[in-house]
């Protein structure tokens, strides 16, 4: 956590100086003193300008982010390629639908496949409170935090003839 610089803690304390407590007792607001920066230090020969770090850097890959080949990626894109297993979460809760989508990424796994058809419905945009959509709202943070999330390659949206925009694929890395 860092210190608060002179002119933030000047304008933290005329906001908390108009902010009326919600108890009777008189609270007391604290604000850090100001800290002064150290002095920079003096550098001899030729000093090399300082990194920057790009916030792309930064965040953490999604899985639906993950790059494929060209080919791959065409392949998905036309429908050209055929799901090795499909699962339908049509009727599930969310905690079944979960247990459904481990399972399966488990057989798939151990059985080889590449591709997994995943249909979960379509999105359901609009204010809460919804009851359908849910799964679907649910299923990148559930791949991104999965026991086989080392073993996914990437989450693409599905062909028209897969179901389009109610389905996904899962391509899982080869062993």
């Amino acid at each position: 956590m860092r210190s608060l610089s002179p002119e933030e803690a000047a304008l933290w304390a005329r906001v908390a100086a108009t902010i009326r407590p919600l108890s009777r007792e008189l609270q007391e607001v604290p604000v850090e003193p100001a800290v002064r920066p150290a002095p920079a230090l003096e550098v001899k020969g030729r000093v090399p300008p300082p990194r920057t770090v790009s916030p792309a850097a930064t965040k953490p890959a999604r899985i639906q982010d993950a790059t494929l080949d060209g080919s791959w990626d065409r392949k998905l894109s036309s429908g050209r390629v055929q799901p090795d297993r499909t699962l339908d979460l049509h009727g599930y809760s969310l905690d079944e639908a979960w247990e459904a989508i481990d399972r399966a990424l488990s057989w798939s796994i151990a059985a080889g496949d590449r591709v997994l058809l995943l249909i979960t419905g379509h999105e359901r945009r609009g204010e809460p409170p919804l009851q359908r959509g849910r799964i679907r709202a649910a299923v990148h943070d559930w791949l991104a935090v999965s026991r086989h999330s080392s073993a996914i390659a990437a989450v693409r949206g599905a062909h028209r003839r897969h179901g389009g925009g109610g389905s996904l694929y899962i391509i899982l890395k080869r062993r």
